[in-house]
């Protein structure tokens, strides 16, 4: 799948309820058609299947004449493919039913249809062979035992993971027509469930309530920090300030789902909290980093530059808080981290993993200059996980103030960032803190 054929979003509806099908054609005739019955919103759409899912449909045959026909076969395959490399696809996926099949080589003018039916496994195995292994993995050497990733394929990056239902017309004797295959592709997502937020911070979503922070609801927030850095304000005088982070817990959110955030800035400096403590300054991200190559399941290593991309996926939103707000040299700021729906999962696969951080890079609005950062290093990254589907009951929701107007997104720069495939760091304008 490409950018502009997005996984749909997980929806509890009916799994099977859209018929899709695609044919081989002789002079503007089908003759050989794969149905395949999916939970896509529409036919023209591909076919779309979730983990615990069942590919139902059917394959169908209209001979105007007899045919030359051994065997007739479908099979569900899926794999990793590298482009620009000499290696073939590798498959971790190929389940086949043989739906008619005749010694004699012959089949007699008509239309026919066989029915097939395919129970996706929640786990595949994987070939182990080049592949640097987790320790914490099942292999037996030949083979990883892995969840099932879901089906991607990004711009700019030279691998896709792909899934399909291939139909195979078995011709026989290389004197006789060559084989023929019909191939359809389909999407797949997996499904994974973010952990329970705190009990204080599920009874606010309930009841529309605002959010407790960590001193009233220590277990439902991860505090990261404090983290010091320098800068001059106005070109004239040098300023430290202090800057802590809380992200909501369980540090996993769905697509279309907001993180929590809260923000505390601490200055001898006054003027210097009021420039910082603005939406306009604060420059956190969702970042995406994906990795390919026989490593790609090893995190906190360093790649080459065609085995790592990384993007920004968005952009966290900040306002002024009540807390705190008439202490002297203190400055906290509420804000939140929309995950955009048509956010990829996170997952971690041979050959092809995704990971996600929150990333802080340094302070930057007209007044102030950052001093002493270190470059290519962001103030804090956290990583998280992208899940796919939200707890049941529970329906995270965004806390912006009313009339507050969202200021527009700025770019996320690897010059600043970090590539973002370890585990926590924080990093001030003295040094590793």
């Amino acid at each position: 799948m490409s950018d502009d054929d997005e996984l749909p979003s997980y929806t509890s509806a009916v799994a099977h309820r859209t018929e899709h099908k695609s044919s081989l054609e002789t002079k503007g005739k089908p003759w050989l058609s794969v149905f395949i019955q999916s939970r896509a919103a529409t036919a023209a759409a591909r076919a779309f299947f979730v983990e615990g899912d069942t590919v139902v449909g059917r394959v169908e045959l209209n001979l105007e004449k007899n045919e030359a026909v051994k065997s007739i076969s479908v099979s569900v395959q899926a794999s990793v493919t590298t482009l620009g490399q000499q290696e073939l696809p590798v498959v971790f996926l190929d389940l086949t039913q043989v739906l008619w099949n005749e010694p004699s080589g012959k089949l007699a003018e008509g239309k026919y249809s066989w029915p097939f039916s395919f129970a996706l496994p929640h786990q595949v195995d994987f070939p182990a062979k080049g592949i640097t292994v987790p320790l914490e993995l099942k292999t037996d050497g030949k083979f990883i035992t892995v969840d099932a990733p879901p089906s991607i394929s990004e711009h700019g990056t030279p691998s896709y993971i792909d899934y399909k239902v291939v139909a195979t017309v078995k011709r026989g004797t290389f004197m006789t027509k060559a084989n023929q295959t019909l191939t359809t592709l389909i999407s797949y997502l997996p499904l994974r469930e973010p952990e329970p937020p705190s009990p204080l911070r599920q009874l606010a979503y309930k009841e529309g309530s605002e959010l407790i922070g960590p001193d009233g609801d220590p277990s439902g927030w991860r505090v990261l920090g404090p983290v010091k850095f320098d800068g001059k304000l106005f070109q004239a005088v040098d300023v430290e300030v202090e800057c802590t982070l809380a992200i909501a817990t369980p540090l996993a959110f769905t697509p279309g789902s907001y993180i929590p955030l809260i923000l505390t800035l601490k200055s001898k400096n006054e003027p210097a909290l009021d420039t910082l403590a603005t939406a306009q300054a604060i420059k956190l991200y969702l970042v995406r980093s994906i990795a390919v190559g026989s490593d790609a399941m090893q995190d906190g290593v360093e790649r080459r530059s065609n085995q790592s991309f990384v993007s920004g996926t968005g952009q966290a939103y900040f306002w002024p808080s009540t807390e705190g707000a008439s202490e002297p040299g203190r400055r906290v700021m509420r804000g939140e981290l929309e995950v955009k729906k048509q956010t990829k999962p996170s997952f971690v696969f041979p050959r092809f993993t995704v990971r996600y951080t929150l990333e802080l890079l340094p302070f930057a609005i007209t007044g102030f200059t950052s001093l002493g950062t270190k470059p290519r290093k962001c103030l804090i990254s956290e990583p998280m996980k992208i899940a796919t589907k939200n707890i049941p009951g529970i329906n995270p929701r965004s806390y912006i103030p009313p009339g507050y107007v969202k200021p527009q997104d700025t770019e996320y720069t690897t010059e600043i960032g970090s590539s973002a495939n370890g585990a926590q760091r924080i990093f001030g304008g003295s040094g590793f803190m």
